[in-house]
């Protein structure tokens, strides 16, 4: 099992050139390796692995863009893409089969801007108390600099970590850690469950059968979000399409960050309870696809459609299995209009039944 802890960097006027820099290699990367696979799609309907990636772009041609990293790194931003041409293919096998509803898109290239860039665990090393990320050999020919450092996180032991990442966000990096996480069996009873329902003004209701129950209020995230598009607005109007500045990246990116805080500390507050009232099972109320083609109104829509609920069960999710509680997502298309105590069938969406009259 594994973690995921982001670190602000703090970057002075050098570190941020290379971090912008290699950000900017990683892109163009990606877009060679994107069109390279996009070819090969075309021509032979097969699309590439990321060995033959690694191949084409770095040990044979040698890519301008590969030699900007250390090769463990550029073999892991090219794998990114192999992986993404690999999930279009499983796509279309799932429509196919009927499991998958909505058609996919072939892999596009990246508008420019900055990508991610990763290093594995055996790339970074730790030096005099600081990460040491190696840079490629033609960086070191261009700017003299072999590698850049950032300070080693205290809370978490290096030899955990798997994975750095270079995450670049509305004028931001992050460094983004992924680390290996060992499970903690709870002693909780599957029996014993937790429901949830979400909603806006209160975003998660939360009942047990054990008679509990708690609600998160979600007012706060709407007026944020109310109050960020008013800003959004203004800030944008009279000005052409496409329109962005360094001010809109740090207001999107302080109610970002609010959003972030907000879905960690609901699933924390989940948890917790579960935890302290022995609940060993989570039932999350959920509908694939609900937000789209939501019609309840423009400003409705656009307070719901912009609280990250999905994001908030994913974390329950995760933090369920950390814990060893059950967690289940169940459809609820039709609770609205089903009788509990007349013990009403629930079917799921545009599934077709044999309705049969019963005498009560």
């Amino acid at each position: 099992m594994f973690g995921c802890q982001q670190n602000l960097i703090s970057p002075d006027k050098n570190l941020k050139a290379i971090l912008e820099f290699l950000c900017s290699e990683s892109s163009k990367l990606t877009n060679c390796g994107i069109y390279y696979a996009r070819q090969m799609y075309f021509k032979t309907g097969k699309i590439p692995g990321r060995a033959d990636l690694h191949k084409v772009l770095g040990t044979e041609n040698r890519n301008l863009h590969y030699k900007a990293f250390y090769s463990d790194t550029a073999q892991q931003i090219l794998t990114t893409v192999a992986e993404s041409f690999k999930s279009y293919i499983g796509l279309l096998k799932g429509i196919k089969e009927g499991t998958v509803t909505q058609r996919p898109r072939l892999p596009n290239y990246r508008q420019g801007g900055l990508a991610l860039v990763t290093y594995t665990a055996r790339s970074v090393k730790l030096k005099d108390g600081l990460l040491r990320f190696p840079l490629g050999t033609k960086v070191k020919a261009w700017f003299g600099l072999d590698a850049f450092y950032l300070p080693r996180p205290t809370n978490l032991d290096h030899k955990a970590i798997r994975e750095y990442r270079i995450l670049p966000r509305n004028g931001c990096f992050y460094l983004e850690l992924i680390y290996k996480t060992e499970q903690v069996q709870a002693d909780v009873d599957p029996s014993k469950a937790l429901m949830i329902d979400h909603g806006m003004n209160n975003w998660l209701t939360c009942v047990s059968n054990t008679g509990t129950s708690f609600i998160v209020d979600g007012l706060h995230l709407k007026s944020l979000n109310q109050g960020y598009n008013k800003r959004v607005a203004f800030l944008m109007s009279g000005k052409a399409n496409g329109y962005w500045s360094k001010r809109l990246e740090r207001l999107t990116e302080n109610r970002n960050r609010t959003m972030r805080d907000a879905v960690n500390k609901a699933a924390r507050k989940v948890i917790a309870h579960c935890l302290a009232n022995n609940l060993g099972t989570v039932i999350f109320g959920w509908n694939v696809g609900m937000k789209n083609g939501l019609n309840l109104g423009s400003q409705t829509n656009q307070k719901f459609v912009q609280i990250p609920t999905c994001r908030l069960k994913d974390r329950i999710a995760q933090l369920c299995e950390k814990y060893g509680i059950r967690f289940v997502v169940t459809e609820e298309s039709y609770t609205s209009k089903a009788s509990f105590v007349d013990r009403d069938v629930l079917p799921k969406f545009c599934e077709k039944l044999s309705w049969v009259a019963v005498k009560r």
